[in-house]
């Protein structure tokens, strides 16, 4: 008996190992099916591998809570081709499930519902067919589901119902049928619900327009009718029935009159069972579609939207955050979740301001992007582009032109007929605000940043033909920052010191700028700063891109931007407490790349850390440069980068203070 217990000890200490290792190998099992079906070729997730970590920051778009369990997918617009498999499911500690913007078919499966853990299930513009699974009620914790932009049929399952924490329900433009829920009334969390450009016939439900939360109610391009509910007044510009020719009520801007032909008042009574729709076809009403010229450009694209033609209205897909979740890994990154409470609110719906300014005021119907009178302010008349330009420059957006892209973006290298180089962004028009009047207060305050280490925006050009806007900046002839890092000895891209130290001042000046308030602008706060935003020209002056970007993209797209400088340690602690940008969080991400640009290394240790604070330069300094350094700089620039990567805000200089000690000598005692 005297050996019994350390015998005991030992044993459930292997179980539980052995335990944790099988748990491991089921999810990296799952990964590896899930990747086989999203990515067939293998072209995009081959950094996913059998024999890797899915913990260790080595596979794109996955990161791990604090017990290496896989808690997020992040996978939007990374052009995957595939279908959703089933194996998703035994990921149980999923949190958040990210496939926007891609191009995937088949089912939803219906083993999503396995996801009580799940929060945020983003699947809007792809391919996907079939109808939305019932069991979909399963994910308990859900908040968030995003069904829009695909071609989903069926009813939306009256089950939906039951899903008690869900704020956002977006299923617009699939061709779903039948009616409403009434049983979406249920769902006391919902602030947005999402219903437009579908087959919906009969009423809109009493209990829905009673939702307690509800903010925005978007209903166009059906076919419904009877008497709207008195209930939908109160979210005046939120709730949008364009197109449902057969709805009437008192007190909406808009809406006809009822008339003793219509239907009862359904402000009394639920509808008892199914409403027979007595429109000859279920399709979109032809007043809700634009047909475009097909010689409007000299260059063919496929709509994101084929079996929709090109409609008056886009999608803002916007992300409600909820409570903080903590995730990270090995390599010390980590993402954090807003606070529900911290949420923004919502942009209100709507057609994008890009259907406006080129339907609308003088723009051109056949896809020339240019000014329209009473839309922009005099300021921005010089900066416009039309798309015959954007097209020649960039050989119609040819693949050979291709720099880069992102999950919301494409950016083409172009040249213009004065023979300037360029970089053109392509953005979807879906992923923009939706506020006419905030998309073009973003475009003001774009075209008036001017310095030199700031990207200079040269144009911009709103093209509503091909469902894209474009904004044209100068082109850096080497590249961004991040290129010159993780680079092996004798390459000839390893940045003497001189050139290191002048781009830490230069970014320095740049953020300097963006936090100043001056007459024609206010103080900036970029949000965004890494190593990738950093380009540099061709004598390597550093110039600060995506500055103000922001300000036009929509919530959703904005948020998932975060997540990525999250996972690369630039997102400053506070945030994942607080959901709030301020200047010491663009001050934190500048000590990240001073230390990033000192070790040649894009991933930080705390042991470089350490080394920077006791200046120990062989364990910091890039040991590509072989010693040719200033020390007494290396020590200055050390302490400022520690300074401004300090854990509380409070305890951060400002940059104009961080420039001031720029400009002084300082060395380690």
């Amino acid at each position: 008996m005297v050996f019994f217990y350390p015998y005991l000890l030992v044993s459930l200490l292997f179980a539980l190992a052995t335990l944790q290792r099988v748990c491991g190998n089921t999810e990296l099992r799952a990964l590896m099916e899930l990747k086989s079906a999203l990515d067939p070729t293998n072209k995009f997730l081959n950094s996913w591998t059998s024999d890797g970590d899915p913990c260790r920051g080595t596979f794109e778009g996955v990161a791990c809570n604090e017990h290496r369990k896989v808690a997020n997918i992040s996978l939007q617009g990374k052009g995957l081709s595939g279908t959703v498999s089933p194996a998703v499911a035994e990921l149980k500690c999923l949190s958040g499930l990210y496939l926007h913007y891609n191009s995937l078919s088949g089912e939803i499966p219906k083993q999503l519902a396995n996801l009580t853990e799940l929060s945020d299930l983003y699947l809007n513009v792809n391919n996907l067919s079939g109808s939305i699974p019932p069991e979909i009620v399963g994910m308990a914790s859900l908040q968030v589901l995003e069904l829009c932009c695909n071609q989903l049929t069926g009813i939306i399952p009256k089950e939906m119902g039951s899903l008690k924490w869900l704020t956002v329900l977006a299923l617009q433009y699939n061709r779903l049928t039948d009616q409403i829920p009434a049983s979406l009334g249920n769902l006391g969390m919902l602030r947005r619900l999402d219903l437009g450009f579908n087959r919906l016939f009969g009423p809109i439900p009493p209990r829905v327009a009673n939702a307690p939360q509800l903010q925005v109610l978007d209903v166009r391009n059906n076919s419904l009718s009877g008497m709207v509910p008195s209930a939908l007044q109160r979210l005046k510009g939120g709730f949008h029935f364009e197109n449902n020719k057969d709805l009437c009520g008192s007190g909406f801007q808009k809406l006809r009159a009822c008339t003793p032909f219509d239907n009862v008042n359904i402000n009394q009574v639920e509808p008892l069972g199914p409403i027979k729709n007595n429109t000859t076809s279920n399709n979109m009403p032809a007043s809700a579609i634009f047909h475009v010229p097909s010689n409007q450009t000299n260059c063919s694209k496929s709509s994101k939207f084929p079996q929709l033609a090109i409609v008056a209205g886009v999608i803002t897909a916007t992300v409600i955050p909820r409570k903080k979740q903590k995730i990270g890994n090995t390599s010390e990154s980590s993402v954090g979740r807003l606070s529900i409470d911290q949420a923004k609110e919502f942009h209100r719906g709507g057609a994008s301001p890009l259907v406006s300014l080129e339907y609308s005021n003088g723009w051109d119907p056949l896809g020339v992007c240019r000014n329209g009178i009473g839309i922009f302010a005099d300021s921005l008349n010089d900066f416009r582009f039309n798309l015959e330009e954007i097209e020649s420059a960039t050989r119609c957006f040819s693949e050979v032109n291709l720099l880069g892209k992102s999950s919301f973006s494409s950016v083409y290298q172009g040249i213009l007929r004065d023979g300037s180089v360029v970089e053109v962004r392509s953005i979807n028009i879906t992923s923009c605000k939706s506020e006419e009047d905030e998309f073009v207060k973003g475009l003001n305050l774009l075209t008036s940043l001017r310095h030199e280490n700031l990207v200079r925006l040269r144009g911009f050009c709103c093209s509503r033909g091909r469902g894209e806007y474009f904004l044209i900046y100068d082109f850096a002839a080497k590249g961004d920052l991040s290129k010159y890092l993780d680079i092996e000895d004798g390459s000839n891209h390893v940045l003497d010191w001189s050139t290191r130290a002048s781009i830490i001042n230069g970014i320095a000046n740049g953020i300097e700028y963006l936090h100043s308030s001056e007459a024609n602008k206010s103080a900036i706060i970029h949000r965004r700063i890494s190593v990738e935003k950093v380009l540099l020209d061709q004598h390597f002056n550093p110039m600060i891109a995506d500055s103000g970007l922001p300000k036009l993209l929509a919530d959703d797209i904005v948020f998932s931007t975060i997540k990525i400088s999250a996972a690369m340690g630039y997102l400053a602690p506070e945030y994942v407490t607080t959901g709030h940008f301020t200047e010491k969080s663009d001050i934190y991400a500048f000590g990240v790349i001073i230390l990033q640009i000192l070790s040649g290394k894009q991933m930080l240790t705390n042991t470089m850390r350490a080394a920077a604070a006791s200046c120990r330069y062989e364990d910091f300094i890039d040991s590509n440069l072989k010693g040719n350094f200033s020390e007494s700089e290396a020590a200055k620039l050390a302490k400022i980068a520690l300074a401004c990567t300090q854990e509380l805000p409070e305890h951060r200089p400002t940059m104009e203070a961080v420039i001031q000690e720029l400009n002084k000598s300082n060395a380690c005692s």
